[in-house]
């Protein structure tokens, strides 16, 4: 199976590289504006395409020479922070490329299926009597990141009802995990804990909102999500990927916290509030349970240890 990974470099995209990689079935693709793979690992079992997505004339031909049997949809502006002082190019990144993958797969005939990494945002503010959260819930995005992984989902579907393009809509919850970047909340407490622990930072813990809750899933568990739903998810459809219950943010710093070497001060840095913050967010993940048979299985207390050593690692290699 020829598969394609866009957004090779990312976050989810390396561990997901990582798992499939261990599949000799598997020959895998990587699409990414860098000339060289992020992860020194993947060498040798990803092919490396160097292209911009939204340079359409590029994107055809790579797929006309790769003709994937699927395509794993993950380049992405996905910062929701970002998207609000940038709305112009979140859509631009989000919504174009995602429409030309699906009409040159049309065009060039290539049947693929295609996975699209969509997120919660999608739905917005969801009354407490409506969770946890299905994929029948109404899509109310409250940021522009939000709107254009709706604008997306709904174009996956139309596509697929249109022109038979085989499409998978997710819909991701909140995942984290080593290799995050520190522009995401629960990174940025491990980053800076490290960073403490090695007398690069004063021990005070900058934070934003902490009383929000968040459906909390491993970002190994997602990649295995993927890969289920390569060979068993039904084209046409939508699945929620989550754990199926809320942690306050609060919560997963304190652990964070205990887990540090030395004293920690908190206080709330107001330039890290969002304008709009959704209070609490829970998974109806029966969907992807039931079509797949996955279940999360990762420790929410291993993956903060994890994302920690993580930056502890990193942390004294760069400053080595």
């Amino acid at each position: 199976m020829n598969i394609l990974i866009t957004g090779i470099n990312g976050f989810v995209a390396g561990h997901l590289a990582e798992r499939l990689a261990r599949n000799p079935a598997y020959r895998l693709w990587g699409i990414a504006r860098s000339p060289r793979l992020a992860l020194p690992s993947l060498a040798g079992m990803v092919q490396l395409v160097t292209l911009d997505l939204r340079d359409d004339t590029a994107l055809r031909a790579a797929l006309a020479d790769i003709r994937p049997d699927a395509i794993l949809h993950l380049a992405a502006q996905a910062s929701v922070a970002k998207s609000f002082g940038d709305a112009l190019n979140t859509m631009h990144d989000n919504i174009l490329p995602s429409v030309a993958l699906m009409q040159y797969s049309a065009e060039l005939t290539l049947d693929p299926l295609i996975v699209f990494a969509g997120s919660n945002e999608i739905y917005g503010t969801v009354p407490s009597e409506r969770m946890p959260i299905g994929e029948d819930e109404p899509l109310r995005p409250l940021t522009p990141y939000g709107v254009s992984k709706a604008a997306v989902d709904m174009a996956a579907y139309q596509f697929h009802v249109s022109h038979k393009v085989r499409t998978i809509r997710l819909r991701l919850f909140s995942h984290i995990g080593p290799r995050q970047s520190d522009s995401y909340a629960v990174s940025a407490f491990a980053a800076q804990i490290a960073k403490i622990e090695a007398g690069l930072q004063e021990p005070v813990l900058k934070v934003g909102n902490l009383s929000a809750r968040r459906d909390i899933t491993d970002v190994r568990d997602v990649a295995a999500a993927y890969e289920l739903l390569l060979t068993r998810g039904v084209a046409g459809a939508a699945y929620n990927v989550g754990s199926g219950r809320s942690h306050e943010i609060r919560d997963l710093l304190d652990q964070l916290v205990a887990m540090s070497t030395v004293p920690i001060t908190v206080e709330v840095d107001p330039a890290r509030l969002r304008p709009v913050d959704v209070p609490d967010v829970v998974c109806d993940n029966r969907a992807l349970t039931t079509a797949t048979g996955w279940q999360p299985s990762t420790p929410l207390s291993t993956t903060l240890r994890d994302m920690l050593d993580y930056w502890r690692h990193a942390i004294k290699e760069s400053h080595a």
